[in-house]
């Protein structure tokens, strides 16, 4: 267990700086996939490119700011506390990250179809029939998204950063080392 937590030590944040950034990169990548796929999918048909585009342009940096506020203040409070419910301390770190993720994107996705139609359309009578369509949709596709292709992201950029971390660390052993000498 103690190997398997050394191995992702590298590809995880270790403080709440790097967490921020870690968190950073994943709802930014995440928000921008998901917004251009919504805008696209709700846009009437013929609108011109520049006319989508400036729906994406002008509605990601509010629900990048919702996305920033309700992730660690809540939906991420409550996949940890399930997290815990779901598993053992003896799973492993691969199980419970991915209980983690699971949790996450359900509740982000559950409670984003809702702002984001609320965004787009405005509170009206068919906000509920069009989250029963919308949700699953928006669930498979960020649950897929976050586990193929933006987690990875995420943490090739921590692995580059640890590694970064270290380079810098062994330079100054290096350097007190010869000055002792």
């Amino acid at each position: 267990m103690e190997q398997e937590k050394k191995k992702y030590d590298m590809k995880l944040p270790r403080n709440g700086k790097e967490g921020l950034l870690y968190g950073t990169i994943i709802s930014t990548i995440t928000v921008i996939f998901m917004t251009t796929m919504n805008v696209l999918f709700s846009v009437p048909d013929g609108s011109s490119a520049s006319f989508i585009a400036g729906e994406i342009i002008k509605v990601i940096p509010i629900i990048w700011i919702i996305v920033m506020i309700i992730e660690p203040m809540f939906i991420g409070k409550i996949a940890e506390k399930l997290v815990t419910q779901f598993t053992l301390p003896t799973d492993s770190f691969n199980a419970k990250l991915l209980f983690r993720i699971l949790f996450t994107v359900i509740g982000m996705s559950f409670c984003m179809t809702i702002i984001g139609d609320l965004i787009g359309n405005g509170f009206e009578a068919g906000l509920f029939n069009r989250f029963l369509e919308n949700w699953p949709r928006n669930l498979l596709v960020v649950l897929v998204a976050e586990v193929v292709i933006i987690q990875p992201i995420a943490r090739f950029v921590m692995v580059k950063l640890h590694q970064s971390q270290y380079r810098k660390m062994a330079k100054v052993v290096e350097r007190s080392h010869s000055k002792q000498g």
